[in-house]
């Protein structure tokens, strides 16, 4: 697996990029994410990117902040992981305080519930899209893209359609999948 040409100049350079990638991506970032950290900035590649992502979503708390900490981590230990974590954190936290001000004024104005509905829809399509692109690294998994598929595929049966609690699903698929893994890459 190649290294990432790049990487993180200073602390304050994590809190910054941080900072603008919270900005950019309110409810949901993993697009946006994606094609900073590794089309924009080089900081990770592809590959890098899929493992601390998976990585993220396995720890507690929400995805990208854990992102936020791994990367800042990687690069220039606690200090880092502290100055990447207040980026994803501090505007955002003012804005959000503001944007509940400013949402007990309109919350009963029908324009706005559709705005939210559209927004939505676009979340969607922005997370459909960041795992079309990512899906060419499949590739160079262990599992293989046929096993990949097929996980994915009951993941959103069993999730998307049958509603079955995410914990349970992760449990089961998830489980099955670190088994299945841990065949493939024993000696």
């Amino acid at each position: 697996m190649a290294e990432a040409p790049n990487q993180p100049t200073s602390k304050t350079d994590l809190f910054v990029s941080f900072t603008l990638l919270a900005l950019q991506g309110f409810g949901g970032v993993l697009a946006v994410v994606q094609r900073e950290l590794v089309d924009k900035k080089k900081w990770l590649t592809r590959e890098e990117f899929i493992e601390e992502w998976a990585v993220a979503q396995i720890m507690p708390g929400p995805n990208v902040v854990n992102l936020s900490l791994v990367i800042g981590g990687r690069y220039f230990g606690l200090g880092g992981a502290l100055a990447a974590l207040a980026g994803m954190l501090v505007f955002p936290l003012c804005g959000v305080l503001l944007l509940a001000a400013l949402y007990a004024q309109v919350a009963g104005h029908p324009g706005f519930d559709g705005a939210l509905r559209g927004m939505g829809a676009v979340a969607a399509g922005l997370i459909l899209a960041s795992g079309l692109k990512l899906a060419p690294a499949l590739q160079r998994n262990q599992l293989g893209v046929r096993v990949c598929c097929v996980l994915a595929t009951l993941t959103f049966v069993a999730i998307g359609l049958l509603r079955w609690p995410l914990l349970w699903v992760l449990l089961g698929l998830g489980g099955m999948a670190c088994v299945l893994a841990y065949r493939k890459l024993r000696p």
